[in-house]
């Protein structure tokens, strides 16, 4: 693994090991995660190329797409999209990244998601939709649109 000075940085500032980046931090943070909340593609991109597993999830069970959505990084979301993330994947609350991004107001991370294919109709355990829960106008008509297509 060829790690570039200021992704070694990263990692060293993080409490991961650069030798070993795909093992959680002392504080249980898989870096895929840490990374895309932070929005740095360029640390993704690293771990992604050198096999980081797109199933990890957080302390309350959300994935590395949801942490893209939380930081609005276009470039975290794409790439994790492009690596192949569980788009749909629901936490254990039944909520998705665009359920997150929708309840968040971040429409450009809803434009993002539902370009790329993630399904509106999914629902919460709570059986509330990205569409129940949207909160801004502009969310609320990119998933009226996308429910009509």
């Amino acid at each position: 693994m060829n790690v570039s000075e200021d992704i070694a940085g990263w990692f060293a500032a993080n409490g991961f090991n650069k030798q070993t980046p795909l093992i959680a931090n002392d504080k249980g943070q898989p870096a895929l995660i840490l990374a895309a909340q932070q929005a740095r593609p360029d640390v993704l991109a690293y771990l992604l190329e050198n096999g980081a597993d797109l199933s990890v999830l957080d302390a309350y069970g959300n994935n590395a797409l949801w942490a893209a959505c939380f930081a609005e990084s276009n470039d975290c979301i794409a790439l994790l999209i492009s690596a192949g993330i569980n788009i749909d994947y629901q936490n254990p609350s039944g909520a998705t990244a665009l359920t997150y991004a929708s309840s968040s107001g971040k429409h450009t991370a809803v434009a993002q998601l539902l370009h790329a294919g993630a399904n509106p109709l999914l629902t919460t355990q709570d059986d509330f939709s990205a569409l129940d829960l949207a909160s801004t106008r502009a969310c609320l008509q990119l998933l009226r649109q996308a429910m009509k297509s």
